[in-house]
C-alpha cells in the first residue's frame, strides 16, 4: 500500500510484509506451537524471578538486584519481537504498518542496547566480589546499583532514540518486504530508496560504543576474576569464587557469540536465512534459558525457591486432604 508524496513523483511505503521463518503450511503450524510454548514458558520463569528477588529479602543483593533487572528486561524483550513472530506463523505473511515497525524497532534497539549494558554492569558486580571482597559493600551500595541500573536504561532508550530517527527519516519507496519475522536494522536499510550511508555510520558508532564496549568491560572483569582466581590459595576456594560467576559466563557467552558471529560472518553463508535462525537463538532461546542458568549454578536462588514452592503448595495440599 503507498501513497503520493507532495514532493514528487517518488511514491512511500505504508505498510511492510514480514515473510517470517517458513512459507510452508506444515512447517508453520509445528512451529507456531513450538515458540508459543517457549514464550510462556519465558514469560513464567523470569517472572518468577521477578518474585523470588522481590519477595526474599535474603536475595536483596546487587547480584540478584541486576539479574531482577535482567528478568524483567527479557520480559520485555520477548514480548517485543515474538508475537510477530507468533501471527507471522499463523497468518503468514504478517503485514505490518510503518508506524508499527519503527515503534517495533524502536523497542528492540532500546532493549538490546540495555541488555548489553546491563550484563556488563553484571560482570563489574562479579569482579568487585571476587577482586575486592573488602570494598564490597561501598563499591556495590544501593545508590550504585541503581545508577547502573538506570543508566543500562536510559543508555538504551537514548541510542535507539538516535538509530531509529536515522532510519525513520529514510525514504522507502517499494519493495516493501522484510525477510524476517521482526523490523531489525539490516533488512529496513536494505529496502531504503535513498542513500543510507549516514545511517550506516551511525548504526556502526553506537555498535561500537554500546556493543564493544560493554564487551570489553565484561572480558576486562572476567580477566581480572581469572588472575584473582589463579592467585588464590586453595582449590575449594577457587570453585567457590567461580561457581558466583559462572552463571553469568555463559549467559555473556552465549548472548555476545551469537551477535558477534551474526556481524562478523562471511558474507557468502546465506545471509537472510542464517541470520533469521540466529534472530531466535537470541531473542527467544537466551532469554527462556537465562533464568534456568541463574537457578541450575545458584544455591541461594535453589533454597528460596524450595521454600516458597513448599510454604505455597505444602498448606493448600493439607487442605485439600482435611476437606476430602
Amino acid at each position: 500500500m503507498e501513497r503520493s508524496l507532495e514532493s514528487g513523483n517518488m511514491t512511500r511505503v505504508q505498510e511492510f510484509v514480514l515473510l517470517g521463518l517458513s512459507t510452508r503450511q506444515g512447517i508453520r503450524i509445528g512451529l507456531f506451537a513450538v515458540f508459543l510454548t517457549l514464550y510462556v514458558l519465558t514469560l513464567l520463569e523470569n517472572t518468577l524471578i521477578i518474585y523470588l528477588v522481590c519477595s526474599h529479602s535474603e536475595l536483596r543483593k546487587p547480584m540478584y538486584f541486576f539479574l531482577g533487572n535482567l528478568s524483567c528486561l527479557e520480559m520485555c524483550y520477548v514480548s517485543v519481537t515474538v508475537p510477530s513472530l507468533l501471527v507471522g506463523l499463523r497468518s503468514s505473511p504478517c503485514h505490518v504498518s510503518f508506524t508499527a515497525c519503527i515503534i517495533q524497532l524502536f523497542l528492540f534497539i532500546a532493549l538490546i542496547s540495555t541488555k548489553c549494558t546491563l550484563l556488563a554492569s553484571m560482570a563489574y558486580d562479579r569482579y568487585v566480589a571476587i577482586c575486592r571482597p573488602l570494598h564490597y559493600p561501598l563499591l556495590m551500595r544501593p545508590q550504585v546499583c541503581l545508577g547502573l541500573a538506570l543508566s543500562s536504561w536510559l543508555g538504551g532508550l537514548l541510542v535507539s532514540v538516535v538509530k531509529t530517527s536515522c532510519i525513520a527519516s529514510l525514504s522507502y519507496c517499494g519493495p516493501n518486504v522484510l525477510n524476517h519475522f521482526f523490523c531489525d536494522v539490516s533488512p529496513l536499510l536494505n529496502l531504503s530508496c535513498t542513500h543510507v550511508a549516514l545511517t550506516e555510520l551511525v548504526d556502526f558508532i553506537s555498535a561500537i560504543v554500546i556493543f564493544c564496549g560493554s564487551l570489553l568491560v565484561a572480558l576486562a572483569s572476567y580477566v581480572a576474576i581469572g588472575r584473582t582466581v589463579l592467585h588464590m590459595p586453595s582449590a575449594a576456594a577457587r570453585r567457590k569464587a567461580l561457581s558466583t560467576c559462572a552463571s553469568h559466563l555463559v549467559v555473556v557467552g552465549i548472548f555476545y557469540a551469537v551477535v558477534l558471529f551474526m556481524y562478523t560472518r562471511p558474507s557468502r553463508i546465506s545471509p537472510m536465512d542464517l541470520n533469521k535462525v540466529l534472530s531466535v537463538v537470541y531473542t527467544m532461546l537466551t532469554p527462556m534459558c537465562s533464568p534456568v542458568i541463574y537457578c541450575l549454578r545458584n544455591r541461594e536462588v535453589h533454597v528460596v525457591l524450595q521454600r516458597t514452592l513448599h510454604s505455597r503448595w505444602v498448606p493448600s495440599v493439607r487442605t485439600n486432604l482435611a476437606h476430602s
